[in-house]
């Protein structure tokens, strides 16, 4: 493992010997969080009606006789009786949730692996998958609100009143302790996923500088996403 000394002020790219000087720079700080976050909201724009199917699946009766309904059905279903429209319910707060928990999910990971490196003087797998784990726990417990409303949306499309005028009611009616419903299930997956996909795309992206001639890059990055456990689109 890469072990660099804890007095160190930037971070060394393991077997590069290029340095990582993204806490050098304000504008480097915010562009890494900022493409973080546009991409997640991209990929959230493009998927989400799947988002709406799998909401809808969750969220049949408990109970129900008969069998449920499938994805294909559903579909059929909300096609023929709220119209194409509606695969789009809630697009708004899920964009706003894409552009914070992929910032600060994938943007948290380098600075929390940075601080580990100071305190500890290293950055092996463990604070990788440590530092992969707060990211996406924090990332999830912040924006759990906005997820609320998404989902909120995404169950009633006869629902008027919009991201908004939902978040009031909520607040009004249910307390504010309703916005952080189910954020700790939430949190445990959303840490575990991130971890694992970031830790494995960092060392094995490290083993491969270390043992072939790829240098940090687009084409490293690039072979190395051909692989699909290791590729971190960051939609959750």
């Amino acid at each position: 493992m890469d072990n660099q000394p804890g007095s160190q002020k930037s971070s060394i790219i393991p077997g590069s010997g290029k340095v990582n000087n993204w806490a050098a720079s304000p504008s480097h700080l915010c562009y890494h969080f900022g493409t973080s976050g546009l991409s997640v909201a991209v990929a959230t724009g493009v998927t989400h009606p799947l988002d709406v199917l799998k909401v809808r699946l969750q969220m049949q009766l408990v109970g129900q006789r008969g069998p449920l309904a499938g994805m294909g059905n559903l579909l059929v279903h909300v096609l023929k009786n709220e119209g194409p429209r509606s695969m789009y319910l809630g697009l708004t707060p899920a964009l706003t949730r894409s552009v914070v928990y992929g910032g600060l999910r994938l943007g948290l990971y380098e600075p929390s692996k940075y601080v580990c490196e100071q305190v500890f003087g290293s950055t092996n797998i463990f604070v990788k998958i440590a530092s992969g784990a707060f990211a996406g726990g924090f990332a999830t417990a912040l924006t759990n609100p906005v997820e609320v409303v998404k989902v909120r949306l995404q169950m009633n499309p006869n629902l008027r009143r919009g991201p908004i005028g939902e978040l009031r009611r909520i607040f009004s009616e249910e307390g504010i302790r309703a916005l952080w419903k189910g954020v700790g299930p939430a949190m445990a997956r959303a840490a575990s996923m991130t971890a694992s996909q970031l830790s494995t795309y960092d060392e094995s992206k490290r083993i491969l500088i270390r043992w072939t001639p790829l240098e940090e890059g687009f084409h490293l990055h690039l072979m190395h996403c051909q692989h699909p456990h290791n590729c971190t689109n960051g939609y959750d």
